[in-house]
């Protein structure tokens, strides 16, 4: 066995700090999927009676009874829960432009990007828990890119949930503005920002973490054998 195997041999298992980072992802992986699929991003006060709007996430809207924005006439009414590109309601498809409007559409691609970063974060992760230890050669490769995913995941999450906040809940969008508030989807999404950023956060950690004992290893090692041939 060559010097540098039996150097990563000798590095200690995983740190803390990458075993709280994994614990720490599985909160952010369900706040991530939740806050994705749902819709309650915006919901209207249960309360108020005869409202047109009930709620919409990112990709579905609910109405009770919302009027074609088109139809001057108001004879077309949507009601129910529908997927934003539904091909099967007439009519659905003009109105896509007021359901979606350049806000939203910003919201679902930066949410879009942390959604595709957590899944990837969450193969990594399945290979650091299962296949990866400190004495692989690529571990602290490997922790930097799971580290620098989530960090991404995190930041685009921010700025999603940022648009969202701005425009989200302005006035002439969704029908009853005054009686419609931020749902519990949106706290979720908040709440996916932390949890991706501090997950990141300690995988860098680790990252650093077993870097230095790399180096601590080596440099033992390198005084060992300088030991050893001036004892020689």
């Amino acid at each position: 066995m060559s010097d540098s195997q039996e150097d990563l041999k000798m590095v200690k298992p995983r740190g803390l700090s990458g075993n709280v980072a994994i614990a720490v992802f599985v909160i952010a992986f369900f706040c991530v999927v939740f806050a994705f699929f749902s819709a309650s991003w915006i919901v209207s006060d249960s309360r108020i009676t005869g409202a047109k709007f009930d709620r919409l996430g990112l990709w579905t809207h609910c109405f009770r009874s919302l009027p074609d924005p088109n139809d001057e006439y108001i004879r077309r009414f949507f009601a129910g829960c529908r997927w934003i590109f539904d091909p099967f309601t007439k009519g659905y498809d003009q109105i896509r432009g007021y359901l979606v409007p350049g806000f939203l559409v910003v919201t679902e691609f930066f949410y879009t990007l942390t959604f595709i970063g957590t899944i990837f974060g969450a193969v990594l992760i399945l290979l650091f828990f299962l296949f990866f230890t400190p004495e692989h050669k690529r571990f602290v490769e490997l922790t930097l890119i799971i580290g620098a995913t989530l960090v991404g995941a995190g930041v685009s999450a921010a700025l999603a949930v940022i648009v969202f906040a701005l425009f989200g809940n302005r006035d002439n969008w969704m029908p009853g503005h005054a009686n419609n508030f931020f749902g519990w989807s949106f706290g979720v999404a908040i709440g996916s920002i932390f949890a991706l950023l501090i997950s990141g956060g300690l995988f860098l950690v680790e990252t650093n973490v077993q870097e230095k004992k790399r180096r601590q290893m080596k440099e033992s090692q390198a005084r060992f054998e300088m030991e050893q041939e001036t004892k020689a």
